[in-house]
């Protein structure tokens, strides 16, 4: 059954919010990652969040929803979640925002390949041919020189797509038995504990001019991750996820901005191919099998 536009406009307008305060996020992680590990980063991202999580489960139905008997599929999100978002601090040290959103934009394609051999789905030729085109779009972002095909800012990026894609591939089964707020909560205490302790041994003393960086961090990262549920549930996912491709507007915006870089042509001609297969993925997914 379709969705009235009014309530798939209002989809569109929460994930249009989620991208922009996820951005904000990932400007706070830029500015971070000079000053810690990229593993203490990804500690602060879910420490400085969890109070708000708490707050959010505490308010919409309490604790009692957030009890599993799933923890193999919630461990397994925590240890990615450390993975992708330390990768992904690490390569926002390497690269300007608008290249890394450009190579994570990847995901979409990972996700449907691995849903393959993990989730047993079948793939078509047609959308066998838009992975691939995709992937050829990655080969444009990267050039065709080996000195940035192993750029390890550009290697990082790539790791994180995956460990979110496979992330993405644990949410679909965890959706069928467990509330948002319990996938939610749980990614964020792991988060919190596992890179915490990843982090400990090199943990780099936090500076107080730095609080208002990381209140940003907090503060945009519930906000986004509020948006972003709501706007999966009052819209079709076919819908709103080719709004997720906004990131690379804000990316550019604030690679201009504050680090006063822009984006070459082959890096805008690799992220349109990227993005193309991937919306074409997408809508593939709304057509009845």
């Amino acid at each position: 059954m379709n969705l009235p536009l009014s309530s798939n406009l209002r989809g569109i307008l929460f994930m249009l919010g989620a991208v922009a305060t996820f951005s904000v996020m990932d400007v706070c992680l830029k500015l971070l990652t000079p000053h810690y590990p990229a593993v203490q980063v990804a500690a602060l991202r879910g420490l400085t969040s969890l109070p708000l999580v708490l707050l959010w489960v505490a308010l919409s139905g309490g604790f009692r929803q957030v009890v599993t008997r799933r923890w193999r599929l919630h461990l397994l999100r925590g240890v990615l979640a450390v993975a992708m978002l330390a990768a992904f601090a690490f390569a926002l040290r390497e690269l300007p925002l608008a290249e890394a959103y450009s190579l994570f934009f990847v995901a979409p394609l990972l996700v449907t390949a691995l849903a393959v051999p993990l989730l047993g789905e079948r793939v078509d030729a047609k959308r066998w041919a838009a992975i691939a085109i995709g992937l050829a779009g990655v080969l444009v972002v990267l050039r065709p020189d080996t000195g940035r095909m192993f750029n390890l800012g550009s290697l990082a990026v790539l790791f994180a797509a995956l460990a979110y894609a496979i992330s993405a591939i644990t949410v679909r089964v965890l959706g069928r038995t467990e509330s948002t707020q319990s996938m939610v909560f749980w990614m964020i205490v792991l988060l919190s504990v596992f890179a915490t302790a990843a982090a400990w041994h090199d943990w780099v003393a936090v500076r107080i001019e730095h609080a208002p960086i990381l209140l940003g961090l907090a503060v945009s990262g519930a906000l986004g991750q509020y948006a972003i549920t709501e706007a999966f549930k009052h819209s079709d996912a076919s819908v709103v996820v080719p709004f997720d491709y906004t990131a690379l507007i804000w990316g550019i915006t604030f690679d201009a901005l504050i680090w006063h870089t822009t984006p070459d042509r082959l890096m805008l001609v690799g992220a349109s191919i990227i993005v193309g297969s991937g919306i074409y993925l997408i809508r593939r997914e709304r057509r009845p099998a």
